[in-house]
């Protein structure tokens, strides 16, 4: 056969369309291990009998088969184990509604300039009791009656003017915010910032968000479910 003639062939082999039909199946050319082993029968059909192809020659294209077959296997392992995962994360992610979702942290953020705004969950109906926002070092700047919040449970909204007890206004910076209170059995109960019950389950851009009071937290932020 003419060099032309096995030129064609080998084209036909890597391109994988059919001269008979015109019917283009492999319309991007890919090389798969099915075409890489047709590519190695063309060139053994037509090899020279006079000066045949090397041994080695065809022990490392077999290798090479081998090579490329075997990555094709981790890729298609690979992209079922993400699948798996991702579907693993959205079923974890619907679980956790209903839980209670820690941030690792009370502290809220007083600004240079205006008050500052948080919620804090309270799980039992407050009778009495009262807030207490601390300092970085643990001193009690501000203590804050929750008398105007009896009968109320949930998530309650609060908003920190950023002045002590003494009316000094504080600086800018972060403060810790507890909260002890009598429930409606008189029962002496706790909370703080930073706890709150998942309420819903959010996806944005294929990512989960936790519906924390009246705020989407993405779940990295969440150090414990409990």
């Amino acid at each position: 056969m003419a060099i032309d003639g096995i030129t064609q062939d080998l084209n036909t082999v890597a391109n994988g369309s059919s001269t008979t039909s015109g019917i283009t199946e492999n319309p991007n050319s890919v090389l798969d291990g099915d075409a890489f082993m047709k590519l190695l029968l063309v060139e053994l059909q037509y090899q020279d009998p006079t000066d045949p192809v090397d041994s080695s020659t065809i022990l490392t294209q077999t290798s090479q088969l081998a090579t490329l077959e075997s990555a094709n296997n981790t890729n298609k392992a690979m992209e079922e184990l993400v699948a798996k995962l991702n579907s693993s994360m959205d079923m974890g992610s619907l679980a956790a509604i209903g839980k209670m979702a820690s941030l690792g942290s009370n502290a809220v953020t007083l600004p240079e300039s205006g008050s500052a705004k948080f919620e804090i969950y309270f799980q039992e109906e407050i009778k009495a009791g009262q807030m207490t926002i601390t300092d970085k070092n643990g001193v009690i700047v501000r203590e804050i009656s929750l008398d105007n919040q009896a009968g109320k449970s949930g998530v309650l909204a609060f908003e920190w003017d950023g002045y002590s007890d003494s009316g000094e206004q504080l600086p800018a910076g972060y403060y810790s915010v507890k909260s002890e209170y009598l429930d409606a059995n008189d029962k002496q109960q706790e909370t703080q910032f930073g706890i709150y019950p998942v309420e819903s389950v959010r996806y944005e851009n294929g990512q989960p968000l936790m519906k924390l009071g009246s705020s989407y937290v993405p779940m990295e932020y969440i150090v414990e479910f409990f």
